[in-house]
């Protein structure tokens, strides 16, 4: 019996009790209260920017976000692994990508397989709490193996009960490639199918399954949204065009200022300038066209916040809310990516959904949201994404890596509001083990398990710091250490960069030179982790795997 429905049960005025009854069922409530295991629901957004949502000063509608966030904790300075692949194989194992078997992309030939999919002694989230009794669920994107081997390296096959989603790790969301239930490959899709949608109805249905049954659960739910194509349907997209006709400068002043107001960053951290290769909008020629694919970028997200809304509909109507501890995060900043006219990968459909020829590429005669387009928003409207940071997606600078947290627990918080320690997403898999009451394995499946190198965020969650460490990153050859209110930073194929965050968060002011002592012990510090973490060598990355500017 849950919290919840214990409260359900004593707030019931037909329950006819005698002294000795109450006062057993009263101390058995306390005891329970106590003692009660929390659902974990983990919610992922896909190529969202720190500043997109509207509890952390964007300009779209997130009510159901938002209201998570006004009656939960957001984080200012929590960190992800700057892209899709490396982000989930620390999320789901609490480690780094490298040691968690996915240090760049599942899909890179020049990469051994045991480099592109979970290692075994990276035991998941899922695989522990499942061991441990819960109950596991996952709707939505995996990708953290090739699709080749989703038998053997799959949701099914890491610990969730479950499962619903696309193994791949990007998708058209009117015909979605690799989309599967259970074991099982879904290929044909009614005329008003939808992923986003999808994604959360299936969810919400997993929670009405398990929620009434005595053991709690664990649900991971990654979205596609906001990650391109930009798809939506038409009367989400006209919503937003007149927001967006107001071009990305003026929209980067209004969220700066925002952020300002709400205290998520500091008012002596200047806005980082506009990116040097995107135009001043007042230069635009083609606004009309710059301002559509910004608004199908902003009707995703609220697509994405429409299906969150269902999913906590879910918790509510079961009564789990309450008892269910809630993450909202992103999987790393926004995207620069540009695609192009001739693409032919996996992901890309070969038909329209009605049968016709599909319409690729970033091109101004293509207005993108149906599912005939297949388009990107471009570099522009990702630097606003990423307000008040710069740089994207693939790079470890503020902008590539800064990720909204929200988290949402209503038996297990204190009082609402802004958390700003610095944080990282191998601390999810630890915060979420305590909050159960296990232990990370030393051994799962006859296989040697690697100690977790998060910490719990419990303490956080309650205003106590935890001490100060070393957070480490690298993403093609792109590298950082993030020490206190220092940050060791260099872009492939610069020299390292020196900044600090409690002073400069935006990156502006380079003191590599003003403090050589210090960026070389940070240096130091860098290279024994990635000695010890087995990071790649850069030379890997194949010509043309970096985005273009």
């Amino acid at each position: 019996m849950t919290t919840s429905s214990l409260k359900h049960f004593f707030s019931n005025p037909c329950s006819v009790l005698n002294p000795c009854c109450f006062i057993f069922l009263f101390l058995f409530f306390v005891a329970t209260c106590a003692a009660a295991r929390p659902n974990i629901v983990v919610i992922l957004a896909d190529d969202m920017g720190f500043s997109d949502i509207g509890c952390y000063g964007g300009e779209i509608d997130t009510p159901n976000i938002d209201r998570l966030a006004a009656n939960g904790l957001r984080f200012t300075q929590f960190y992800n692994t700057a892209r899709c692949c490396p982000t989930r194989a620390s999320l789901l194992t609490g480690l780094y990508p490298h040691q968690a078997g996915v240090p760049h992309m599942v899909n890179n030939m020049r990469l051994p397989l045991e480099q592109r999919q979970l290692s075994r002694r990276a035991v998941t989230i899922a695989e522990v709490l499942r061991a441990n009794g819960y109950l596991t669920a996952m709707t939505g994107k995996w990708h953290v193996c090739p699709v080749e081997t989703f038998r053997e390296s799959g949701p099914l096959a890491r610990g969730f009960d479950h499962y619903y989603g696309i193994i791949h790790g990007g998708s058209s969301y009117y015909t979605p490639v690799t989309l599967m239930r259970d074991q099982e490959t879904i290929t044909n899709f009614p005329p008003n199918y939808f992923l986003t949608d999808a994604i959360a109805d299936n969810a919400a249905a997993y929670i009405c399954d398990l929620a009434p049954r005595q053991n709690p659960f664990f649900l991971y739910v990654a979205f596609t949204a906001p990650h391109w194509p930009l798809h939506a349907p038409e009367q989400d997209v006209q919503k937003y065009l007149a927001r967006y006709r107001r071009g990305w400068d003026a929209l980067r002043e209004e969220r700066h200022r925002r952020q300002i107001e709400m205290g998520l960053v500091e008012g002596r951290w200047p806005l980082s300038p506009r990116d040097p290769t995107a135009p001043a909008w007042d230069s635009v020629t083609n606004k009309q066209w710059q301002a559509h694919r910004m608004a199908v970028y902003a009707a995703q997200v609220e697509r994405m916040d429409h299906g969150i809304g269902a999913i906590i509909n879910a918790l509510r109507d079961t009564r789990a809310l309450d008892d269910t501890l809630i993450f909202f995060l992103s999987d790393n900043g926004g995207c620069a990516e540009l695609l192009g006219a001739n693409n032919k990968a996996l992901h890309v459909p070969l038909h329209a959904p009605d049968g016709g020829s599909m319409r690729l590429g970033n091109s101004p005669d293509i207005f993108p949201g149906p599912g005939d387009t297949y388009a990107s928003y471009g570099l522009p409207w990702a630097n606003l994404s990423n307000t008040p940071f710069r740089t994207y997606k693939h790079w470890v600078h503020e902008g590539g890596i800064a990720s909204p947290l929200i988290v949402h627990w209503p038996s297990g918080l204190g009082k609402a509001g802004l958390r700003h320690e610095s944080s990282h997403l191998i601390y999810i898999m630890a915060t979420c083990l305590e909050a159960a009451r296990v232990k990370q394995p030393k051994e799962f499946g006859g296989v040697s398990v690697l100690p977790l190198e998060g910490k719990s965020l419990l303490p956080v969650f309650n205003r106590r710091n935890l001490p100060t460490r070393p957070i480490f990153f690298e993403h093609e050859g792109n590298r950082a250490v993030r020490l206190g209110e220092w940050k060791l930073v260099s872009r492939l194929p610069g020299a390292w960069e020196l900044y600090n965050m409690r002073l400069d968060r935006t990156e502006l002011h380079n003191l590599a030179a003003q403090e050589p002592n210090r960026a070389a012990e940070l240096a130091r510090q860098y290279e024994r982790w990635a000695s010890r973490v087995n990071v790649p060598d850069p030379g890997f990355v194949a010509p043309g795997q970096q985005p273009k500017k």
